[in-house]
């Protein structure tokens, strides 16, 4: 920079700030700012004119005037003539000027423009670096469409001085943040790579800036980089302090370009280059030992920076999580950290130690530290750090040590931060449900969560204890019994009351046969909580009255007393007097077997994701802890039996009424004339059962209940045709594998599918259930294929009656039959109106090429015969994609058996290799086809081999069948 000269310190700006400062109140100040602000508008509009030091003067005072606050309405042209001026000082000034008061709207901005362009195409390294800043600092739209080409001109050429190769990169790294779609690339960014290896390290730290935010939006184009970023980074690490003096910040060489190279490294997986990744281990393994040698100095910059460069380390090797050596050392690293004196540490060591247990190769050493994650849970005083490690402790659950954690957790509940109780009382709730092995400890657990935090327990919690409890008959005599002394406590949260009115409503036939728990024993503890609860919890009581008098006839009269009572017939809340008036008539009317059908126990629920794991993933938002247990390699059971193979988030069905039934009895008045269905809790046909008559309970909950993972949830209300086909490629990728699921449902309709295929021919059954209580009119279900698919595929279907009842369900059929292979689906659109309000769906039906393979069994010897005949490029097929889901063997299986194959059990040399055979039957041709899935459990990848005689049926199966995985 140029020296400033003796004249520009600018005396009168001087005197001007002393004066404001001096000023004893707020009316003295803007009088005194007012007096100059009059004198330099008069020396703006003087006829005598002004030199360059006057105007760069008053300019400086406006500027500080409008730091204080005021708004400043001139002077803006003498800015910009500044930007004209050749002494530094006063460009620098106009420059200073323009970047905080001149918005991009600004008539000027065309003056400004070509000022700039003027400094950027002079050469003057000096006058570039201004110019370059006041680009940066403005980042408007404007100035990236002007510039955005030119700067990168500026950042390869090979005269560009190293100071002003830094602004420029800085300068592209700003506008391309703000206005990306205004950068183009080009020849530049190969080059731009290349400045990795420059000499000035400044350049190299400014490069590796733009280079990693470039390499995110844009990998392939700048791959080239790692290499180059690994060959620097090794030469900074293996560097003395003394070689690197002017970037050595207290004995630590470089460390903010190492940080920005290793981030730049994790935008890509590991070097494929055996040699470039040799060195790439060497550079993490030379960082972890200096980590464990004596610090070099005692001051906190120089451990800030040695950690700073470490836990970026860390990052990048949990990020490769392809070396098990150094994933461990990692972990024996930050478990070093987890008992430090500093707080930021012992965070930072929670925090990527949550990540690290994600790893099959980590997961064990982690779990060695488990006694100072829970003695920092205890005695950590900063709550953040507190939160990390229950975060921790959840993330190394696993059944060997799911009891421990749980009871540690539950201990520490009961002191916890407010802010925090709910995430730990979710997470609770999923370690005891995923790792129960005794039930009983499971219904204890939750129990105890909903005594020690009962204001914390979302209704997920006790929804999904119940699902759990009517699914496992070994565990429902214990559940009453538990809950039954749970309930003789003085005081019981609200939720208990729920859960025990729930389970003796169904169970507590159980433990009657005991007299301290006598039916009339149950309904007067029961009924001793009915005044203390909210309207649905009274609600629900009373559906577990009418329960009883099904379960126990003996105390019939006494419930009907309480039915009969004023304060219930005659209750101010609607739902409530309608309910005991229902049940009152129930009661009297209905024969012992009406009730016992109508009141039956409620059959178990279909298997479904836990709704409180898609609750704890919705809080904590996406790519945090809770996203761990995805991509854990260990795949337990939940108590429910299976896994389920394609965790996706749990949605949300909404059923018609805010206070819908949690017994599953339906609140329409019932007559003696027809006995109602055995369960209106929902009077959609399940088809998940093998019965098309077996009807489909609601969970228990109002308005949010347990969604089905094949559950589509969408909503199209309009006057006009649907223009889009809702959830299209996800519903067809989900239904590839399997014939029968919820294809559609919001508010007002389900759509449910049952199919079946042989060969060229198929049948599918189409359920229509209206959720609602009024009559659907007009209902109208079309099927629509292109005129390339009609050729393809002829598909037969009857009409359905155009009324659909509330609460009732149509059927409709449609007859397929496959010509030749096709690549479309049909789309399903169906029309109706309800109350008034005209509807319009469209969904595409999950008809797919693979629906007509025979699976075929083959040997070795004949597979690899038939698959050197299909060798021709055409014939062939090839994809190579990462893993969506957990890399699970028996899923896999059932995944490519459920695609239509027949799964070859030693065929292939490799056993981890999948292979599959089978025919594709059309009514014009047989199409043979033969696959193979090579599964990389370390880079958790696949590649996906298929050959058919034709080529299109190769692409078609091979897009379908890799989207499984």
């Amino acid at each position: 920079m140029p020296a400033v000269s003796k004249g520009d310190g600018m005396r009168g700006l001087a005197v001007f700030i002393s004066d404001i400062r001096n000023c004893k109140s707020k009316e003295a100040e803007i009088k005194r700012i007012n007096k100059e602000l009059a004198n330099i508008r008069s020396k703006f509009k003087g006829d005598k004119a002004l030199d360059g030091y006057s105007k760069k003067k008053y300019v400086c005072k406006l500027l500080f005037i409008f730091l204080l606050g005021h708004d400043i309405d001139f002077g803006h042209m003498e800015a910009v003539n500044l930007l004209s001026s050749n002494r530094y000082t006063e460009k620098q000034i106009g420059y200073l000027f323009i970047s905080v008061l001149v918005n991009s709207n600004s008539e000027l901005i065309r003056l400004i423009n070509n000022a700039i362009k003027n400094d950027l195409a002079s050469r003057n390294p000096t006058f570039m670096g201004l110019a370059l800043h006041c680009i940066a600092n403005v980042g408007s739209r404007e100035m990236a469409e002007a510039f955005a080409g030119e700067i990168p001109k500026i950042l390869v050429a090979g005269d560009t001085m190293d100071s002003v190769k830094q602004s420029a990169a800085l300068c592209l790294l700003r506008l391309y943040r703000t206005s990306p779609d205004f950068v183009p690339m080009g020849d530049w960014t190969s080059r731009v790579v290349h400045l990795l290896n420059d000499q000035h390290l400044g350049v190299v730290t400014a490069a590796t800036s733009l280079i990693t935010t470039l390499a995110q939006k844009n990998p392939e184009e700048f791959k080239t980089s790692v290499s180059l970023a690994v060959s620097r980074l090794s030469r900074i690490v293996t560097s003395a302090s003394t070689d690197l003096q002017d970037y050595t910040y207290y004995f630590v060489p470089a460390p903010w370009l190492s940080v920005k190279l290793l981030r730049l490294l994790q935008c890509y997986p590991p070097p494929e280059d055996a040699a470039v990744r040799g060195r790439l281990t060497e550079c993490l393994e030379t960082i972890l030992n200096k980590a464990q040698e004596p610090p070099k100095s005692k001051k906190v910059q120089h451990s800030n920076a040695k950690n700073a460069v470490l836990f970026e380390a860390i990052s990048l090797i949990i990020h490769h999580d392809s070396e098990p050596n150094l994933l461990v050392r990692a972990c024996n690293q930050l478990g070093q950290f987890l008992q430090h004196r500093e707080t930021n540490l012992r965070y930072l060591a929670l925090e990527s130690m949550c990540t690290l247990a994600s790893s099959e190769f980590s997961h064990e050493a982690v779990k060695t530290h488990i006694e100072t994650v829970i003695n920092a849970l205890k005695t950590e005083r900063d709550v953040s750090v507190r939160q990390r490690a229950v975060d921790l402790l959840y993330a190394m659950c696993d059944r060997s040590n799911a009891q421990q954690i749980v009871a540690e957790m539950l201990n520490y509940l009961e002191t916890a931060d407010y802010s925090i109780r709910e995430e730990i009382v979710l997470k609770v709730a999923i370690l005891a449900e995923k790792y129960a092995v005794d039930y009983t400890w499971y219904v204890d657990t939750i129990l105890n969560l909903i005594r020690i935090a009962g204001d914390y327990v979302s209704e997920e919690v006790w929804y999904r204890v119940i699902q759990i409890v009517i699914n496992r008959d070994d565990v429902q005599g214990y559940a009453a019994k538990t809950v039954f002394e749970a309930l003789q406590a003085p005081a019981c949260h609200e939720n208990l009351v729920k859960v025990g009115g729930y389970i003796l409503g169904e169970f507590g036939n159980l433990i009657a046969g005991d007299p301290r728990s006598s039916p009339l024993i149950q309904f007067n503890l029961l009924h001793s909580k009915f005044h203390l609860c909210s309207v649905p919890t009274r609600a629900l009581l009373l559906s577990t009255y009418i329960k009883f008098v099904n379960l126990f006839p003996e105390i019939k009269t006494t419930i009907q007393d309480v039915l009969r009572s004023d304060s219930q017939l005659k209750n101010a809340d609607v739902e409530l007097q309608q309910r005991a008036v229902e049940y009152l008539r129930l009661s009297t009317i209905a024969s012992t077997d009406i009730l016992a059908t109508v009141l039956e126990e409620m059959p178990p629920f279909p298997e479904r994701e836990s709704s409180i794991l898609a609750k704890l993933k919705k809080k904590k938002g996406p790519g945090t802890v809770t996203d761990l247990e995805e991509i854990k390699k260990e795949r337990n059971s939940d108590v429910n039996g299976g896994t389920e193979s394609t965790p996706v988030n749990a949605s949300t069905v909404s059923t018609p009424s805010p206070s819908a039934d949690l017994l599953g009895l339906g609140a329409a008045p019932l007559t003696s004339a027809a006995p109602p269905p055995s369960s209106t809790g929902s009077l959609l046909v399940d088809v998940f059962s093998d019965s098309a008559s077996v009807v489909a309970p609601l969970a228990p909950g109002s308005e949010d209940n347990f969604a089905s993972p094949d559950l589509a949830s969408s909503e199209v209300v309009s006057e006009e045709p649907a223009d889009t086909v809702h959830d299209a490629d996800e519903l067809i990728h989900k239904f590839v594998c399997k014939n029968n699921g919820v294809l559609f449902e919001n508010q007002l309709l389900q759509i449910g599918l049952k199919s079946e295929f042989r060969q060229n021919l198929g049948r599918m059954f189409i359920f229509y259930g209206n959720k609602t209580s009024t009559q659907f009119l007009n209902f109208t279900p079309t099927l629509i294929c292109s005129d390339e698919l009609q050729s393809s595929l002829n598909l037969q279907t009857k009409p359905v009656d155009p009324t659909v009842d509330g609460g009732a369900q149509v059927q409709q059929v449609v007859n397929i039959e496959c010509i030749s292979d096709f690549m479309e689906a049909p789309i399903l659109n169906i029309q109706f109106r309800y109350g008034g309000t005209f509807q319009n769906i469209s969904v595409k039906l999950p008809i797919t090429l693979n629906k007509f393979f025979q699976p075929t069994e083959m040997a070795s010897q004949d597979f690899f015969q038939r698959w050197k005949q299909l060798s021709n490029p055409q014939q062939e097929m090839q994809n190579i994609f990462k893993a969506k889901h957990p890399m699970d063997t028996e899923i896999t299986k059932a995944k490519i058996i459920g695609f239509g194959s027949a799964l070859l059990e030693e065929v292939d040399p490799n056993p981890a290799n999948f292979v599959g055979a089978g025919i594709i039957h059309t009514k014009t041709t047989q199409i043979g086809c033969l696959l193979r899935l090579e599964p990389n459990l370390q880079a958790q990848m696949y590649r996906l081999t298929l050959r058919t005689s034709k080529e299109t049926v190769s692409q078609r199966l091979c897009e379908l069948l890799s989207e499984q995985f």
